[in-house]
């Protein structure tokens, strides 16, 4: 079969074809969590997979810039896939960004083509289980590499990895990072629980009994704080934010078909296109280097917009947006996400001042 001319800027017919594709996929995961690998296939055979690696290996090298519009087309045609791909792509950038020669040479051109699958667990050194006294994932060094025992709490698509790259504390409390072979001994993945949106991401615990990881698989340290060390996936960061705007205009969009037919819905609409435009404008500008604002001031702003970008889509859509299968309650859920997906403490607190109505 001959694949579709692959993808090398945001703004080519292509893509198009593939955010059309992605958005009917969507729609038919709302009422079940199935892993949706057909979208991932057709990101693969359109060639997004190489957004996000150097042309050594295989990519396109995308500027962040264009990374950014990239994201916000497929987040606004399918957060959930979407975002399966910031996993992928963090995994992907920590591999690439290593000094790891043999770690690059065995995934990366896999990984590029499509033909392998690889995900991230990281969350339990930076946001998660940070509060016990104890490391959820430890690490011993032997000759022979390093012996994980215990379990990364929330890792997307595990089953159908063939690479995670994990972090885990080694006694000292310095921390490694390791690009692990799912298919080693005592490496497994439970089923993952329901969630409110997106449980067709599969993500849910990684756990780890005895496993046995070698040297020539570590990508960066033993160190204090690992996650400094290169450059990620940008956890957290504006790439979390830029999902959320893409989801947002997404159900802006909706809601100005809607006003097309009911004049009363013009106006909400163009104040939250308005925002929309100009969250837009300062992603793009971050992206560029230009310090307009911060990533935490950013991340407030984008978690506002979603919240009540996709409400007001369902209020619109009244009755039938409440039912299983249109997009407006699939959106209401799924924006849900951005107050638990890697939310700073300082975000969250505004946000829920916000909610509460209490002015800043």
């Amino acid at each position: 079969m001959q694949l579709p001319l692959q993808i090398t800027t945001p703004d080519q017919p292509a893509l198009d074809d593939l955010c059309a594709a992605l958005a009917d996929n969507a729609r038919s995961l709302d009422d079940r969590s199935d892993w949706p690998a057909d979208a991932l296939r057709r990101c693969g055979d359109y060639g997004v997979y190489r957004w996000f690696l150097p042309d050594t290996w295989g990519g396109l090298a995308w500027s962040d810039v264009d990374l950014v519009r990239g994201y916000l087309r497929l987040s606004a045609a399918s957060l959930v896939t979407t975002f399966i791909l910031t996993q992928r792509s963090g995994a992907c950038q920590r591999i690439a960004n290593s000094d790891n020669r043999a770690a690059q040479a065995r995934w990366l051109p896999p990984l590029a083509d499509g033909t392998a699958f690889a995900t991230i667990g990281i969350s339990h050194l930076t946001t998660s289980r940070r509060h016990l006294a104890e490391p959820v994932l430890k690490a011993r060094e032997t000759g022979a590499g390093f012996v994980l025992d215990g379990y990364s709490p929330w890792v997307t698509g595990a089953r159908a990895a063939d690479v995670v790259v994990l972090g885990a504390t080694l006694p000292d409390r310095r921390e490694v990072l390791l690009a692990v072979d799912a298919r080693l001994p005592g490496f497994s993945a439970p089923e993952p629980p329901r969630l409110v949106g997106l449980s067709a991401s599969s993500t849910g615990e990684v756990r780890l009994s005895s496993v046995l990881v070698p040297h020539d698989s570590v990508l960066a340290g033993p160190m204090e704080n690992v996650m400094q060390a290169g450059k990620g996936g940008g956890t957290g960061g504006l790439q979390t934010s830029t999902l959320a705007v893409g989801l947002a205009t997404a159900a802006i969009d909706f809601l100005e078909a809607e006003s097309e037919k009911r004049p009363d819905l013009a106006g909400p609409a163009a104040e939250l296109r308005r925002e929309e435009q100009t969250l837009t404008a300062n992603l793009l500008a971050l992206a560029s280097g230009e310090a307009v604002c911060s990533n935490e001031e950013l991340r407030t702003r984008a978690n506002s917009l979603v919240l009540r970008a996709t409400q007001s889509a369902l209020a619109a859509a009244k009755g039938s947006g409440y039912v299983v299968g249109h997009p407006a309650g699939r959106w209401c859920r799924e924006a849900l996400f951005f107050l638990v997906w890697s939310c700073p403490q300082a975000v969250l607190s505004a946000n829920l001042c916000e909610l509460a109505g209490i002015e800043g």
